[in-house]
């Protein structure tokens, strides 16, 4: 028999947000092989960090939980509390590896600082100017991840060093105090380039990152800025998780607060469960993983469960009884 609603919501308190946290810190992972196309530049595996808010049921228990977004349109804030959420994704893949969640008053930076202890050797990671602090930068360094950060273009950075490419190093500094008196600096790589875009106001234009490989012959500054492009991908990642798996302005159902993370969770396990099943057939295929349309795989999926529904689990064996031969 097909559980009634009223079950199925019982059954979901009773289960709370944990497992499937647990679940989702359990079995996503990069996906990216030697194999895969897209995922590398020149031996260092792809990842961004971005977030994004999610609307969540407008009730009185999850507007406390976790609070509406500023409005000037609406007095008291937007027409739906929100969860924030945080991601780390492989770009080559778009499977969203890690993610912190809270409530929309908590910033990005501060779920960002949650996830940065995940990244490690081997790793090139890009991150939007938003997520820049002297602090984040040399935490996000000492895990021997490399990075390619975007800043503002405000930001004072003295060209200490000219390189071959174009780029120069300089010094960033923990504070504007220490930048004058010159102390505890540490050395970074920026690449300065313009977009020829005349729609976008003069300051998105200009471009500055920063780079902890610091030799251009190990990363060019032209394939730097290329390759910051790519940091879109993840932009696209959070969109079919919001837009096309979810469903376009629809809010999260859950009533209430732990209900709002189990379902967060639960998306973000189908959310990798469909990049993998992408990424395999990409495999197969000998294509990037980019190649593929995440609306077909995520109609793909949902035929799949309709056709081969779920089912009960067996029943255990009849045990002997007394006058059985």
């Amino acid at each position: 028999e097909v559980p009634s609603k009223v079950a199925i919501v019982k059954t979901r308190r009773r289960l709370g947000s944990e497992p499937l946290e647990l679940l989702f810190g359990a079995v996503a992972s990069p996906l990216a092989t030697e194999a895969t196309r897209g995922a590398f530049y020149r031996g260092l595996r792809l990842v961004s960090l971005d977030g994004t808010c999610l609307d969540v049921a407008d009730t009185p228990a999850n507007e406390e939980a976790f609070g509406r977004p500023g409005s000037w349109r609406r007095e008291g804030g937007g027409a739906f509390p929100q969860l924030r959420l945080v991601g780390l994704a492989e770009t080559g893949t778009h499977a969203i590896w890690n993610a912190a969640l809270g409530p929309c008053s908590s910033s990005e930076q501060e779920l960002a600082d949650q996830l940065l202890g995940l990244l490690g050797p081997g790793m090139l990671c890009t991150a939007d100017r938003g997520f820049y602090s002297f602090e984040r930068f040399q935490t996000a360094r000492a895990t021997g991840a490399e990075l390619l950060w975007r800043v503002k273009s405000s930001m004072v950075l003295a060209r200490e060093r000219t390189l071959t490419d174009g780029s120069y190093l300089t010094r960033i500094f923990p504070s504007q105090a220490d930048r004058r008196g010159d102390r505890g600096g540490e050395q970074v790589r920026v690449v300065e380039y313009r977009l020829d875009d005349p729609g976008l106001p003069e300051a998105e234009q200009r471009y500055r990152l920063l780079s902890t490989i610091l030799d251009p012959d190990q990363a060019p500054a032209a394939e730097l800025a290329a390759l910051y492009r790519e940091r879109w991908e993840i932009e696209g990642a959070l969109d079919e998780l919001k837009s096309h798996q979810r469903g376009p302005r629809v809010v999260l159902r859950s009533k209430h607060p732990d209900g709002v993370y189990q379902e967060a969770y639960g998306y973000l396990c189908t959310h990798y469960a469909i990049r993998r099943l992408m990424h395999d057939a990409a495999l197969q295929a000998d294509l990037d993983p980019d190649r593929l349309s995440f609306i077909r795989g995520l109609r793909a999926a949902r035929r799949s469960t309709r056709t081969q529904p779920g089912f009960s689990p067996p029943r255990p064996p009849r045990r002997p009884r007394a006058g059985d031969r």
